[in-house]
């Protein structure tokens, strides 16, 4: 009976018939990544964890709550780079149902942690586990997405990868009240809420494994005749064995790791900088208004700018994060009205949030369809890296400032000139791609 049920997950089982709509397969998309997407609401669990106490009366400390995003971050690249030649073999819908098993299940191994006051188990649960469904969960969208939509691929990609970006405004909420009725009526406010969680994104996430479809092989879309003419877009295949040695890789590979560190600049240290810099008139409860301002626009950047990304294209796309960004990081520190400061901020983060959402395009374009979910899986490790790298920036220079006396304010002209000039970097590796040579293509498949 289990093996008949799992069948059902079978890649061949999941071909659309004839009439059916593409566009049933983006909600099915957002599904997967709205659910996700919470871990970027992780921080509404820091204050609560931060308050168990063990049995002998120890407590944990920031930093070693702290790990446990960290690790989850750390494994949803690891397992998009291990998984995403698999995820091509098998289809969406069972990396779809691994994800939604993953995530969920890492809840409630995370809740075992903290009744338990054990934090390994929550570093296995919500870290190990939880980051494997992230993974999973994060890639298996992405080459079905441009199969529907290979005239628009990063309109495609980008409705589900916005999904990810909005995920928190969904998370924290849901989190928070969560807490508070459990509080309310005198249960385990923690493991509760982590049990719940995990069996309200299980559910959700099921939705999108019962929905999802590829299309038949030889599918197109009404009155479609093939891509523009473009250098960078390729008619033919590369395989994931091969993507990851070509230079073209490595180039994209530092551009999405600058982009992402950049944005890290700011999203990893927003409500404590805007109140060091506008101490005084911007306070807490303003401070967390901007933070969702800021996830607001990193959300909707996903969507616009690839959707632009189809127009002007992927190179173009880039060229204008970095010259801008570049330029906007640079002034940022010198800006000392509220409203241009959260401007320029916000328009900061819509370039991150669509750095993530062009990605998957731009290797679709370079290295044809066949394989784009495992080499998206591989170049996702630039965001891993990129995680470390940007935090380990940001407070290890605070730190000095604090360190010898000096106001954290005069800090951050450096950190965000910093950030200009990472940029400056990925502006010259993304000036430097060109198409795929000839030798790496795959002789018997075409795009």
């Amino acid at each position: 009976m289990a093996i008949v049920a799992l069948s059902f997950l079978d890649r061949d089982r999941s071909i659309a018939s004839p009439g059916f709509s593409r566009w049933l397969v983006p909600p099915a998309a957002l599904a997967i990544h709205l659910s996700i997407g919470q871990a970027y609401a992780f921080s509404v669990f820091k204050n609560p964890l931060l308050a168990l106490h063990g049995a002998d009366g120890a407590a944990w400390n920031l930093k070693e709550v702290g790990y446990i995003f960290s690790i989850a971050i750390a494994f949803l690249g690891i397992s998009a780079a291990v998984f995403g030649a698999w995820l091509e073999r098998t289809g969406p819908r069972r990396a779809m149902f691994y994800s939604a098993v993953c995530f969920g299940s890492g809840f409630c191994v995370a809740a075992l942690g903290a009744h338990l006051h054990s934090l390994a188990l929550i570093y296995l649960g919500y870290g190990v586990i939880g980051g494997i469904g992230l993974g999973l969960g994060y890639i298996s969208p992405v080459s079905t997405l441009i199969k529907w939509f290979p005239d628009r691929p990063g309109l495609a990609t980008g409705l589900a990868i916005m999904g990810f970006g909005g995920g928190a405004m969904i998370g924290g909420p849901l989190a928070t009240n969560l807490m508070t009725y459990f509080k309310a009526h005198g249960q385990a406010v923690i493991p509760m809420t982590f049990i719940t969680m995990g069996v309200l994104y299980f559910i959700f996430m099921m939705y999108g494994v019962f929905t999802i479809r590829v299309p038949a092989p030889d599918w197109k879309p009404a009155g479609w005749t093939g891509n523009k003419q473009s250098a960078l877009i390729s008619a033919h295949n590369v395989d994931v064995a091969t993507a990851w040695k070509t230079p073209q890789f490595f180039l994209l590979w530092i551009v999405l790791c600058m982009n992402v560190t950049a944005g890290i600049g700011i999203l990893e240290q927003a409500s404590p900088m805007i109140q060091d810099l506008f101490k005084g008139t911007i306070g807490p409860a303003a401070a967390v208004g901007f933070v969702g301002l800021l996830s607001l626009f990193n959300m909707g950047g996903r969507f616009f700018w690839a959707s632009v990304s189809d127009f002007i294209g992927r190179k173009a796309t880039y060229f204008c994060f970095f010259i801008i960004g570049a330029v906007l990081y640079f002034v940022l520190p010198s800006l000392h009205t509220v409203w241009a400061f959260v401007g320029v901020a916000c328009l900061l983060l819509s370039m991150y949030g669509g750095g993530f959402a062009t990605i998957p395009a731009y290797l679709k374009d370079l290295f044809g369809g066949y394989n784009v979910s495992a080499i998206h899986g591989r170049l996702l490790t630039a965001w891993s890296t990129a995680g470390i790298v940007g935090p380990l920036i940001v407070n290890g220079i605070l730190d000095h400032y604090v360190a010898t006396g000096q106001p954290k304010a005069q800090a951050y002209p450096i950190i965000l000139h910093i950030m200009s000039g990472l940029l400056i970097i990925g502006l010259l590796a993304n000036l430097m791609v060109r198409p795929v040579a000839e030798k790496y293509w795959l002789k018997d498949q075409t795009a």
